[in-house]
């Protein structure tokens, strides 16, 4: 079960991020999920809530997930979203973005 590890790494960032700037309180991390990641975001959060409970930096914090489309390239100049078979040529694209997974933003609370 990979979401476990993904729920930890956000876990550990967001925590780390929070301690660096002498945060009280990790409110909401925003994190986004390629399609073609093959992870379940629900699980993710899920997992994330589970680990973080225990936490007074982190308890209370809010994942948002942000689903990223595949986009793609071929060698013969097509960009789109077709993951399989280019429509212009009928080889296979490239993947170049959709399948990441990136915390993009994480709101803290320093008390200021």
């Amino acid at each position: 079960m990979h979401e476990y590890g993904i729920a930890y790494d956000i876990y550990a960032t967001a925590r780390r991020t929070a301690l660096d700037h002498n945060a009280g309180h990790v409110t909401t991390i925003t994190v986004s999920f390629g399609q073609m990641a093959m992870i379940n975001p629900e699980q993710v959060c899920f997992l994330f809530t589970t680990i973080a409970e225990d936490d007074p930096v982190m308890r209370g914090a809010k994942i948002v997930c942000e689903i990223v489309l595949p986009r793609t390239c071929c060698v013969c100049g097509y960009e789109g979203s077709e993951i399989y078979v280019c429509p212009d040529c009928g080889k296979l694209p490239s993947l170049v973005s959709g399948k990441e997974i990136v915390v993009k933003n994480i709101e803290i609370d320093t008390g200021e």
